[in-house]
């Protein structure tokens, strides 16, 4: 990690990690949550007249597997021709570094896809509800990060379907897109599983910013602006300190050619 992304990460870092501290640990106690929400106002909004206590605070609704009607199995990106983006990520590692990157891109007004490992939710399951409560949306990037292509197809069922059932516990839908692990596209065989679970469709990438190799925010900028145009969806990772210090200048970058960042459903519909 350069002295840049230390200094920007530990910044962010401790910023989100403040904002978030009480989400995160209520959302990782269900009775705890369902107290707290029971005793604010919904919305900052007053208390209601005659009950003594507030309106239960309403959550962002998970949304379910997009159906996108005339594009293929497997999406690699959007429409060419408007003026979105998607930034996806996939879902694992230090919970404050991937606080501290969903708290860059609301600053910035931009919304993203997070395609979770199912491992990663076991072990960080308020990361589920943190990831819809900043407006974002969440996918299915198997269970344990494996070799998807290379299994057979009950081990290749298993790690869709394990993901996704962590999901729908979370979060009451196993997501909006299945995205395959380790590979750029998708195997018939496992597009055809992926339907089996209830994915019409598997999201590829067009756009791959090669940060799970820790080049370095200023790499990792410059992959991603300089192969991304209209439509794309970009292919990252949570967890990896150059990606959060370099998400704020990739979202300028995006900006200055009047584009602007949305969740993949957003784009492709």
């Amino acid at each position: 990690m350069t002295s840049l992304d230390r200094r920007f990460v530990l910044r962010a870092a401790a910023a989100a990690a403040a904002a978030a501290a009480g989400a995160l640990t209520a959302g990782c106690d269900p009775k705890r949550s369902a107290d707290d929400s029971a005793s604010r106002p919904a919305g900052g909004g007053p208390t209601p007249q005659g009950t003594g206590r507030s309106a239960p605070a309403r959550q962002p609704a998970a949304r379910p597997p997009t159906r996108a009607p005339g594009l293929p199995a497997e999406i690699e990106h959007g429409p060419r021709d408007g003026h979105a983006v998607a930034l996806t990520f996939h879902g694992r590692g230090d919970p404050k570094l991937a606080g501290a990157l969903l708290g860059e891109a609301e600053r910035a007004g931009a919304r993203v896809t997070v395609l979770a490992v199912g491992e990663w939710l076991d072990e960080q399951p308020a990361m589920a509800r943190r990831v819809l409560d900043g407006g974002h949306e969440l996918g299915n990037h198997t269970m344990h990060h494996r070799n998807i292509c290379a299994l057979p197809a009950a081990a290749a069922l298993a790690e869709i379907s394990q993901c996704a059932d962590r999901l729908r516990r979370l979060t009451g839908s196993i997501g909006s897109w299945f995205r395959p692990s380790q590979t750029q596209r998708a195997t018939p065989q496992v597009i055809r599983l992926a339907r089996q679970v209830g994915y019409p469709h598997v999201l590829s990438y067009d756009v791959d910013s090669l940060d799970a190799n820790d080049p370095g925010a200023p790499a990792v900028q410059r992959m991603v602006l300089d192969g991304i145009r209209p439509g794309s969806v970009v292919s990252l990772h949570l967890g990896h300190a150059g990606t959060v210090a370099a998400l704020p200048p990739i979202l300028d970058g995006l900006r200055r050619r009047g584009l602007r960042a949305v969740t993949t459903t957003e784009l492709v519909t």
